[in-house]
């Protein structure tokens, strides 16, 4: 089973209530955002966004210039439909992150919410920080989170990787510059407890 099919079984098979990265809201990342910029014309990408409510409270507060980037035509689906008529004033990408080619110094704040632990392959996460480096605009941001050093070893039925401030600070290097980071304990809809890594990291 390739990655695509993996996700795409697993949010036809759930509910978007009910998979254990489930928030009504990302607080955190909102927050994080909104610091680094104020700008409601800023060009945003969520990697990863799937069925995330932050494409919801991203417009609701103005913003204007959004990529939602998911390999699940059903999570990008599920929340088309959640947003009804103004889904049009979103960009929607249906592909891999590893893959996926994207505009030259694009985007002013790059959002991951639970991709990046992933890739659990040098290989992946060195083309996942090249496409990165490549999109971001010079001094644009990073808010990334990751499962930290208590999280689970596995997520969805794969192996997943477990980071701490200076080991993610060490997966960007040297171009980027680590701004904050907040750790937070995650409750599952299952009930249970999973340990998040927030960073937001400035492109240099």
């Amino acid at each position: 089973m390739d990655g695509k099919e993996h996700w795409e079984g697993v949010y036809r098979n759930k509910a978007a209530n009910a998979v254990s990265w489930y928030r009504p809201h990302l607080d955190i990342s909102l927050t994080l955002i909104c610091e680094a910029v104020s700008d409601r014309n800023a060009a945003i990408i969520d990697v990863g966004g799937g069925e995330s409510t932050l494409v919801d409270d991203l417009l609701q507060r103005g913003y204007r210039s959004l990529t939602v980037l998911d390999v699940s035509a059903v999570a990008l689906d599920t929340t088309k439909q959640r947003l009804g008529s103004i889904a049009g004033q979103v960009t929607w990408v249906e592909s891999d992150i590893i893959v996926v080619d994207l505009p030259e110094h694009r985007y002013d704040v790059w959002h991951d919410r639970a991709v990046f632990h992933f890739l659990t392959e040098p290989s992946q996460r060195d083309a996942y920080t090249r496409l990165l480096t490549r999109t971001l605009k010079p001094d644009g941001r990073v808010v990334i989170a990751t499962f930290g050093p208590l999280g689970p070893n596995r997520c969805s039925g794969l192996d997943v990787m477990r980071y701490d401030v200076q080991q993610l600070s060490d997966e960007f290097g040297p171009g980027f510059e680590l701004v904050t980071s907040t750790l937070e304990d995650h409750n599952t809809p299952a009930g249970s407890s999973q340990q998040f890594l927030y960073c937001s990291f400035r492109k240099l």
